[in-house]
């Protein structure tokens, strides 16, 4: 029977959709914003918080656009460079699991905790033997690999390319070395392998946005960053020459509404989705 009664969801999200885009105007608001989130950065803000137990190192607001992503993509592959303590492993993992759960309950089949169908992939050039056995005994290891070495070393790009084979649906996120050159190998090596309609994350963008002299002690600076190598890597794009995994043009755009609504990340201009 037809109804003029609107659909109180779908209402709901206009409304969300309407108020994000009403923040691209708010100037006053972003600067203050940047201005906190520089002073929360100066301060190690980012290294207080975890992820089921282990340190992860990341903003709280995007760990939240890392789920709303993964829920969004529902990869069966995430494939991470630089591995730290290991927190951005295990929230992989985790929302992994938890998309495997839900597909069980919408299917009535039965989930076998043993058997994982999704993975988690991390990379890092040194893998600290603590971190390691830390990760190995959390009960998210059962769907992680790690492989220790330079993610840029031809041979890393070529072993990582054979491991993803197989999966149809991946996700990347690189946050390593944060020096241009590394970014702009990484993204040359790893970018090709998104799935339509998945992304290519880009973390620490905002040192391009910083003073020249905030990270005194690493090698990355404004004009050095990894959104430096972002911008270079679209330009590559846009000659139409770069083709995906998939063998279809590669083409990525930053989910400017999503960063809009976060309102402060360390990944500007970062959330590549590739379209």
């Amino acid at each position: 029977m037809p109804t003029d009664k609107a659909d109180p969801i779908v209402e709901f999200q206009q409304e969300v959709t309407e108020t994000i885009r009403s923040y691209q105007q708010e100037t006053a608001w972003k600067k203050l914003s940047h201005d906190w989130l520089k002073e929360a950065l100066a301060k190690r803000y980012v290294y207080n918080f975890s992820s089921l137990g282990r340190p992860i190192i990341q903003l709280p607001t995007d760990i939240v656009a890392f789920q709303e992503i993964v829920w969004e993509v529902k990869p069966d592959l995430i494939i991470e460079t630089g591995i730290a303590h290991g927190g951005s492993l295990i929230q992989s993992a985790a929302m992994l699991s938890l998309l495997e759960y839900c597909e069980a309950v919408e299917s009535g089949t039965m989930l076998d905790p043993a058997k994982p169908k999704r993975r988690v992939l991390g990379i890092d050039i040194d893998i600290r033997a603590h971190n390691r056995a830390a990760i190995e005994a959390h009960p998210m290891a059962g769907r992680i690999d790690m492989f220790e070495g330079s993610s840029i070393a031809a041979e890393m790009v070529a072993k990582v390319k054979d491991y993803a084979k197989g999966y149809s649906r991946i996700l990347i996120s690189l946050d390593s070395n944060h020096t241009h050159d590394h970014v702009l190998a990484e993204l040359e090596a790893y970018a090709p392998l998104t799935s339509p309609g998945s992304y290519c994350l880009v973390f620490d963008t905002i040192v391009e946005d910083m003073p020249e002299d905030f990270y005194p002690d690493r090698p990355w600076h404004p004009g050095n960053s990894p959104k430096s190598a972002v911008f270079e890597y679209q330009k590559q794009l846009e000659t139409g020459k770069i083709l995906a995994a998939d063998g279809a043009p590669l083409r990525f755009e930053n989910n400017q509404a999503l960063e809009d609504k976060l309102m402060f990340s360390v990944t500007p201009d970062g959330f590549l989705k590739r379209v």
